[in-house]
C-alpha cells in the first residue's frame, strides 16, 4: 500500500542541497519523504514503504522532542546517531540525523560520565555487547594490538575485573553509565591498572545494545595507594611494620586470647646510647643502625611473634602462647645475647646494648594501649637504673609514673600560682666578717602539703624541662629582691644562683641575663651565676664562649661543688671564673686527706687570682681550720641557715648595728 501523498513543508530541490540527513515520518514511523543525505546515511535507495523504525528507536525519540538524542543504528551497530525530531503537526515529524564520529562520541561520554570521572581519559572503545567494534589511538597504543587485530577480540580478553560493574538492564531503553576498576592486560603479557566508564545504547527492536567505553591506565594512582597504605602500615627506613600495625595485630591477638586463655607477652626494647652514636657518627650513619638492628631482630622470627619498629630507637615486639614468666625472661636474655655480637657500620663495628620493659596479657592491661604503655614505662625504669638489662611491669611502676605526672602539673600549677619561694643562705668574709653576699635557695610552699623538699621537685623538673621556666623566676626574682635590699639602703651585696645544666646550654641565657639585669634595674656586678664542675669540663669551647660574654656584661661566675668532678688545671685557667666553691663533703670529712684536699684547693685558686668559698660549715673547729688557710669565705649553718627575705633583713639590721659599735 502506497502512503498518502503529504506535501512536505520544505522544497525537495532545498531538501537534497542541505548536508543534514533529514527524513520525514508519519506518526506510525513510516517514511514519507527525506533529502539524500538520510538516503545515504540509511544505505537506502529510495524512501518506498519504508519505516524509520527499522534503523532507529522512534518511540524514544518521540518522547524526547526537540532534544538531541543518542540512538545506535540498528543496520550497522558501530554506527551512533545524533537524533532530534521536530513535530510538525499531529501527524507529521521531521528527523534530523548526524553520525557520530568515534572523536564525537568520545567528547559526548565524558559529557555523560563528567560527574563520575573529571581527569583525562586515555583510550576508547566501541562495543557490541563485548565484541569490539571499534577503538581510537590511544587505546589501540595502550593495549599493544592493532586495529584490526582488536576489531577480532573480545574485551574479556583484554581486562580482568577488579570490582563488579554497575550493571545495565537490557531490556530497558535508558542510556545506562557504569564503571568498573580492571586489571589490563597488553599484547606482550605485561599488565596494568584501568578505570573503565562506560555508556550503553540498548536497541528497543531486538535487544542488542552498543556499549562506548573509556579507559584510563590508573597504574600510577593504585602505586599511590599503596604507597599511603605501606606508609600507614610500615617504617619506611627498616621496612618493618610500624606502630599502628602492631597495634592492629595486637588487638586481634587480643580478641582471640579472650576466648583461648592464652598469654601474650609485650616486649619494649630501646637502643642503648644511640643519642650519643647520632652524634658522633651522624644521622645517616644512626639511619645504618637502626635498619641493621632492625634485620637482627627480625632474626628472631618465627610463628607467634610479631616485630614492630615504634619509632625512633625503639622496637616493640609480641609473644604469644606464653607458658610462664620464666620463659618471657629467658626471651628477655636471649633477645639481649643476640646483640652481644657486634655490628659493623662502615668499617666500625658498633657494640649496642639493649633496655628491654616487658607487660602481659591480662596481667598488666587488657587493652593494646595499656600492654605498650606499661611496657614502655618497666623499659624506662631498668634504661635509668642498669640499661642492658630487662625489667618486668608491675603496679609500683604505673604508680610511680603517676605520681611523677601528678608532681609534674603541680609544679606547673605552682609556677602560675606563684608558689615557690626563694630563701637566701648568707654568705661572710672571713676577713672582715661582715656579710659580702648570699646564695639564692629554692623553695616550694604547696599550699596542701606544706614545703616540698627541693631534692623532690628539682630532679623532676629537670627532666621535664620545667627547669627552664622555674629557673628563670629564680634569677629574675633574686635580682629583684637584691635590688629592692639596696633601695632599702642596705650595704650591696653579690646574690649567687644556681644554674643547671639546661639553663646553662641555652643560646639565649646571656641575653636573657641582661633583660633580667635591665628590668630590675640590678648592676651586673651584683650577681654571680653558679655552675658545677662537671658542665664546666664538658663542652669546652662553647662554655667558654657562653662565661666569656657572661663576664663581659659584668656577671660574676663561679664553679660549685668543686672537687668532686675532674677538673684540668689548664681549663681552670682557661676559664674566666671568678671564684670555686669548696664542697661541704670535704669541709665536714675528719679525715687528713680531706684537709690535704681543701688545702690544695685554697693555694691553687689564689694562684690563679680566683676567690675560694666553703660551703657545708657547721662547727668552730672547721672555720679555724679555713681561717688558718685562708680561705676567703664561707657559708653554713654554723653562720646562718638559709632564711626568707624578711629574716635577711633583720641580719642586715643587726650586722648593720654591729658594724656601727
Amino acid at each position: 500500500m502506497t502512503p498518502k501523498k503529504i506535501d512536505l513543508p520544505i522544497h525537495k530541490h532545498i531538501l537534497n542541497r542541505l548536508k543534514e540527513p533529514i527524513a520525514f515520518v508519519n506518526a506510525d514511523g513510516l517514511i514519507i519523504g527525506g533529502n539524500c543525505a538520510a538516503l545515504a546515511l540509511l544505505d537506502l535507495k529510495e524512501w518506498d514503504n519504508q519505516s524509520i523504525t527499522s534503523f532507529i528507536n522512534f518511540d524514544m525519540i518521540k518522547q524526547h522532542l526537540d532534544t538531541h538524542t543518542l540512538l545506535n543504528l540498528y543496520t550497522q551497530p558501530d554506527k551512533i546517531l545524533d537524533v532530534k525530531s521536530v513535530q510538525i503537526d499531529a501527524h507529521t515529524y521531521c528527523i534530523i540525523i548526524n553520525e557520530l564520529s568515534l572523536q564525537e562520541r568520545k567528547a559526548e561520554v565524558k559529557a555523560y560520565i563528567s560527574e563520575l570521572d573529571r581527569t583525562h581519559i586515555e583510550g576508547m572503545v566501541v562495543l557490541n555487547n563485548t565484541q569490539i567494534i571499534d577503538a581510537d589511538e590511544t587505546f589501540v597504543h595502550m593495549f599493544g594490538y592493532s586495529l584490526k587485530e582488536l576489531k577480532m577480540m573480545d574485551l574479556s580478553e583484554l581486562v580482568q575485573n577488579r570490582c563488579a560493574p554497575v550493571q545495565s538492564n537490557p531490556l530497558s531503553n535508558a542510556h545506562k553509565i557504569g564503571t568498573c576498576d580492571l586489571i589490563g592486560v597488553k599484547k606482550d603479557g605485561t599488565t596494568f591498572y584501568a578505570k573503565l566508564n562506560e555508556k550503553t545504547y540498548i536497541n528497543g527492536q531486538n535487544g542488542q545494545s552498543t556499549r562506548i567505553a573509556l579507559i584510563k591506565d590508573i597504574s600510577e594512582q593504585v602505586a599511590n595507594e599503596k604507597q599511603i597504605e605501606y606508609m600507614a602500615y610500615y617504617d619506611e627506613l627498616t621496612d618493618m611494620p610500624n606502630r599502628n600495625f602492631f597495634i592492629e595485630v595486637l588487638k586481634q591477638t587480643i580478641e582471640e586470647a579472650e576466648k583461648t586463655g592464652e598469654i601474650i607477652a609485650i616486649y619494649f626494647i630501646d637502643l642503648d646510647y644511640f643519642k650519643e652514636i647520632n652524634d658522633t657518627h651522624g644521622y645517616a650513619f644512626g639511619d645504618e643502625l637502626l635498619r641493621a638492628c632492625g634485620n637482627r631482630l627480625k632474626t628472631l622470627l618465627q610463628e607467634g611473634r610479631f616485630i614492630a619498629r615504634m619509632g625512633g630507637d625503639e622496637f616493640l615486639l609480641m609473644q604469644r602462647q606464653v607458658d610462664n614468666v620464666k620463659g618471657v625472661s629467658d626471651f628477655a636474655e636471649a633477645i639481649i645475647k643476640e646483640f652481644e655480637k657486634p655490628i659493623n657500620i662502615r668499617g666500625y663495628d658498633i657494640y649496642i646494648t639493649l633496655s628491654i620493659g616487658i607487660s602481659l596479657y591480662p596481667q598488666n592491661g587488657q587493652t593494646a594501649t595499656d600492654l605498650i604503655k606499661h611496657a614502655d614505662s618497666a623499659m624506662y625504669v631498668i634504661k635509668e637504673k642498669h640499661r642492658n638489662h630487662y625489667n618486668l611491669f608491675d603496679s609500683s611502676i604505673s604508680e610511680n609514673f603517676k605520681t611523677m605526672l601528678t608532681m609534674e602539673n603541680e609544679m606547673r600549677k605552682a609556677l602560675r600560682e606563684h608558689q615557690f619561694r626563694l630563701h637566701y643562705q648568707p654568705q661572710k668574709s672571713l676577713r672582715s666578717g661582715h656579710i659580702i653576699g648570699m646564695e639564692a635557695l629554692l623553695r616550694w610552699e604547696h599550699p596542701v602539703r606544706g614545703m616540698v623538699s627541693p631534692g623532690e621537685f628539682i630532679p623532676l623538673a629537670e627532666k621535664t624541662g620545667l627547669i627552664i621556666q622555674i629557673g628563670d623566676w629564680v634569677i629574675a626574682e633574686a635580682c629583684r629582691q637584691n635590688k629592692q635590699w639596696q633601695d632599702e639602703g642596705y650595704k650591696p651585696v653579690i646574690v649567687s644562683v644556681n644554674l643547671s645544666a639546661r639553663q646553662f646550654h641555652q643560646k639565649d641565657l646571656v641575653e636573657k641575663i641582661e633583660r633580667v639585669l635591665t628590668t630590675t634595674g640590678l648592676e651586673a656586678q651584683y650577681l654571680e651565676l653558679e655552675i658545677t664542675e662537671s658542665m664546666a669540663m664538658s663542652h669546652e669551647s662553647y662554655i667558654l664562649d657562653t662565661m666569656k660574654r657572661l663576664r663581659e656584661l659584668g656577671v660574676h661566675v663561679s664553679i660549685d661543688d668543686f672537687g668532686t668532678g675532674y677538673s684540668s688545671l689548664k681549663y681552670l685557667s682557661l676559664f674566666p671564673i671568678t671564684k670555686l666553691k669548696i664542697d661541704k663533703m670535704f669541709i665536714n670529712g675528719k679525715q687528713e686527706q680531706n684537709k690535704a684536699i681543701v688545702k690544695s684547693i685554697i693555694h691553687m685558686s689564689h694562684s690563679l687570682n680566683m676567690k675560694v668559698i666553703a660551703e657545708g660549715v657547721e662547727t668552730s673547729e672547721q672555720l679555724s681550720f679555713l681561717e688558718k688557710e685562708k680561705c676567703d669565705e664561707m657559708q653554713g649553718f654554723y653562720f646562718s641557715k638559709p632564711l626568707p627575705p624578711k629574716d635577711i633583713s633583720n641580719l642586715f639590721d643587726t650586722a648593720t648595728l654591729s658594724q656601727s659599735h
